[in-house]
């Protein structure tokens, strides 16, 4: 599918994290992913919070975090930015699994 010009791309991230995580070690995680906006350009806003679903369909995923993106090169840039591979870094400790999804918001 060919991304609409209009449009805008979301970039769905979704945690699940290790039974042996510790609640500062989550909190943690939240407090360094809220940085990467004002750190890392073209992101053009950020939210997170975490499953409230009354479905069980989670899959033992436990929060979710949304970056929109103007243009699918700034979503790139971020891939790749030095900060947000610092991010990446820091999650062995407790993350157990993630989920990624791009999509052009339509």
């Amino acid at each position: 599918m060919t991304a609409n010009p209009s449009a805008t791309l979301r970039h769905v991230v979704l945690f699940a994290f290790k039974e042996t995580a510790t609640p500062e070690q989550i909190d943690a995680v939240v407090a360094d992913f809220a940085t990467l906006p004002t750190a890392i350009p073209g992101i053009v806003s950020y939210e997170w919070g975490t499953n409230v679903s009354p479905e069980g369909l989670n899959d033992g995923f436990t929060h979710c975090f949304t970056l929109t993106f103007a243009t699918a090169e700034a979503r790139d840039g971020y891939l790749v930015h030095a900060a947000h591979q610092r991010f990446v870094d820091t999650l062995g400790a407790s993350l157990a699994r993630s989920l990624v999804l791009d999509y052009w918001a339509q």
